[in-house]
């Protein structure tokens, strides 16, 4: 087939496809849940910010203006062929490492609570941690596309600068994060076919590296994770306090506005415990929207993949579900005392810029994947008359 023949086949190919319109559902409990949040934010936030000098509603003006830069992004990669990005995915990923690097080693990187996890540039302050969750599902689709063998020449540059990643994210330290990579890691080698004796090489290896590197506050925070009581005011303090808040909301709630925890007892309670004031704000009900929510945004999530007609977009579509899923499976595991205490934000909901803005980002490029593309009859009969 010529050069020019070619050419004008894919032009129809093009021509002829229609795009449906992308899962409204998935649409909807994002909506829900961004919405949610601005209001947690606003009910949890509003007594430090008055204390602090600032207007009532200043996190949540921050926080609507990352959404809005989000829904942005969001609404131009639902729009976008996902298939773009795939020569892009290595780039990206290194992209993140330059920008890790900055936080780590030049002035721009902010230090808070002991951690250098932000990157601070005028006005404008950043996690670059947070880029790293869509670069790895990105890279990992892109690696195991075509095939799940872990180690050839071909994938060692798609392991090498998430490997790097790694390394700068637990070097801030965020053990967290690097456990929630991790565990989207797998799921994706597994959903590509992997074998599970692999991944229990990788499991056993991880968790011996863990134990060897793992810092003293780390391990206090597990072992007071047994008995919170036995340090009420130092490691035991933020999960007594989430408890206590979680009991007393009871069914219904003590109402919109009216907690008490976050005067002042609560720790960070309009980030990593924000699942706890809606607990105590809304009570069981609430704490069931939330669970409600995420787990339809799952089950939308899984519903996009097992339909993608190629292993591109459905391995894709898996990192991006689960990244989000685990994420908020971790945050309201700790607020209920089922996990020890890590820093992971609830997605959507939790106050911070850099997560809204690039949870949305990855469910836009999830919403691209759902858009079916259907063939038009009449142009499909052309393209053999050229």
């Amino acid at each position: 087939m010529s050069n020019q023949r070619r050419y004008k086949r894919n032009i129809i190919e093009k021509e002829s496809v229609i795009l449906a319109p992308p899962d409204t559902t998935l649409l909807i409990v994002v909506g829900f849940l961004v919405v949610i949040g601005f209001m947690a934010i606003f009910s949890a936030s509003s007594e430090k910010s008055i204390i602090m000098g600032l207007n009532p509603a200043s996190f949540v003006i921050k926080q609507f203006c990352y959404a809005v830069l989000g829904l942005i992004f969001m609404l131009k990669l639902a729009r976008t062929d996902y298939k773009i990005l795939a020569p892009y995915a290595v780039p990206f990923a290194w992209f993140v490492v330059i920008l890790l690097i900055f936080a780590a080693f030049t002035n721009m990187g902010v230090n808070t609570n002991n951690s250098t996890r932000w990157i601070s540039i005028g006005p404008l302050q950043f996690q670059p941690s947070e880029f790293a969750k869509p670069a790895f599902a990105l890279v990992l689709a892109n690696a195991f596309k075509k095939d799940v063998i872990l180690f050839d020449q071909t994938k060692m540059r798609f392991y090498l600068p998430l490997a790097v990643m790694l390394i700068l994210i637990f070097k801030q330290p965020n053990l967290s994060m690097v456990m929630l990579l991790m565990s989207s890691s797998l799921v994706m080698y597994l959903c590509a076919g992997g074998n599970w004796k692999n991944i229990l090489i990788m499991c056993s290896a991880g968790f011996l590296f863990l134990c060897h590197k793992i810092r003293g506050y780390q391990m206090s925070r597990i072992t007071t994770w047994f008995d919170p009581a036995s340090d009420p005011q130092g490691n035991g303090y933020n999960i007594l306090q989430s408890l206590y808040a979680i009991c007393a909301g009871g069914f219904w709630g003590m109402g919109f506005g009216q907690s008490r925890q976050k005067f002042g007892w609560l720790p960070e309670c309009h980030t990593d415990f924000i699942y706890s004031i809606i607990a105590e704000e809304l009570g069981f009900f609430g704490c069931v929207l939330i669970i409600g929510l995420f787990w339809t945004l799952i089950q939308r999530g899984i519903t996009i993949a097992s339909r993608c007609p190629d292993r591109f977009g459905k391995l894709l579509a898996v990192g991006i579900t689960f990244s989000i899923g685990i994420q908020a499976l971790l945050n309201m595991s700790v607020a209920s005392s089922f996990l020890p205490a890590t820093g992971v934000t609830l997605p959507f909901v939790s106050y911070g810029g850099t997560s809204v803005f690039t949870s949305m980002c990855m469910v836009g490029i999830l919403l691209n994947i759902s858009r079916k593309r259907i063939k038009k009859i009449k142009n499909y009969e052309n393209q053999y008359s050229l």
